[in-house]
């Protein structure tokens, strides 16, 4: 069974050119890995970078969509050549998960990070965190006029001024989020809001630059994209800001990438190498100076000093192992014809 949106965006015969591609990368060299990349190609090449020159291991890196990777995983099966997944969302790991695609990763490798920020039984670790926060238009609104709770975008209110990106896997853990603390009907009833007032965009970037430029008002996203236009743009350049949802609310989630150990590596040890080297001490503060805007998992390390403090903002309380593999929300997606 698919794992998402990567088999309703892209046609099967991209899929085939990508594990054609794939297949053959890998290499008899036990200092040689293969990398699946899901996560933002800039992140992962800072990562593999330092990494390599730390270890000598050599990392074959091959991006993509990270749920048109997960499938490329399902589809090889045992015969993938890739040892290490990592992935932007955790929703496709815990899917590869369940299918019994993933080797158990280090207790040590495990007990660099919070243990809620992983999963449950040990088969992949959380690297970093990101935040849901809505990017706005500050020609238009201000702090306290922008929505402070997530399911206020589907009100009347606001129909007409919001941006978003449905079939982004990031916005995929903000239906489930919906789901776990107001249930499916609530849910529901959000996404048709949004389908009927709102403005579909391709992905994130896409949101909060049509936002910054004025096109929409608003959008949900994870607050890291509005940081990186913030960086690129400057702020002679920057025309919004970004806006985090009231504490505990069903917008205030905390996201994690997360990387995983195929079950059918050969080169278990240098990926676990790996693995324990994106939660180390130096990948955590490599991460942090990645101009990722993303939030170092491991205790002691400073996130980039223009975000706000993690701990400050009061997410509600959903694990990634809570949200699931998010074929709930997709389903549902699905249904309503929002991808």
């Amino acid at each position: 069974m698919p794992l998402g949106k990567s088999l309703i965006l892209a046609p099967l015969p991209i899929l085939a050119a990508l594990a054609l591609s794939a297949c053959g990368s890998g290499t008899g060299d036990p200092n040689t890995i293969t990398l699946y990349n899901g996560q933002h190609e800039q992140t992962t090449a800072v990562l593999v970078s330092r990494f390599e020159q730390a270890t000598g291991i050599k990392v074959l890196v091959r991006s993509a969509d990270e749920a048109t990777l997960g499938n490329q995983i399902v589809q090889e099966g045992s015969h993938s050549p890739a040892d290490v997944f990592y992935s932007e969302n955790t929703p496709v790991l815990e899917a590869l998960r369940e299918k019994g695609l993933l080797a158990p990763v280090a207790p040590a490798t495990l007990a660099a990070v919070p243990r809620r920020y992983s999963a449950s039984a040990g088969e992949w670790v959380g690297v970093a965190a990101r935040v849901s926060a809505l990017a706005y238009d500050t020609g238009r609104l201000t702090a306290a006029r922008a929505p402070s709770r997530l399911l206020e975008l589907a009100s009347p209110e606001w129909r007409s001024k919001v941006g978003f990106a449905p079939s982004e896997t990031d916005f995929q853990p903000l239906v489930t989020s919906i789901i776990r603390l107001h249930g499916r009907a609530a849910a529901e009833a959000w996404l048709r809001g949004l389908q009927a007032g709102g403005k579909v965009y391709p992905d994130n970037e896409t949101v909060v630059s049509q936002v910054n430029n004025g096109e929409s008002a608003l959008g949900p996203v994870n607050s890291y994209y509005w940081y990186r236009l913030r960086d690129e743009l400057g702020a002679g350049g920057t025309h919004s800001a970004v806006r985090y949802y009231a504490p505990g609310d069903a917008g205030a989630l905390v996201d994690v990438s997360g990387a995983a150990i195929l079950r059918s590596s050969a080169k278990k040890p240098a990926a676990q190498r790996f693995l324990a080297f994106l939660v180390s001490a130096a990948g955590q503060r490599a991460l942090a100076q990645s101009k990722s805007f993303e939030y170092p998992l491991r205790p002691g390390i400073a996130p980039a000093p223009a975000l706000p403090p993690l701990a400050g903002l009061h997410a509600n309380s959903l694990t990634p192992a809570q949200l699931g593999d998010g074929s709930e929300a997709l389903a549902m997606e699905q249904r309503l014809g929002l991808l």
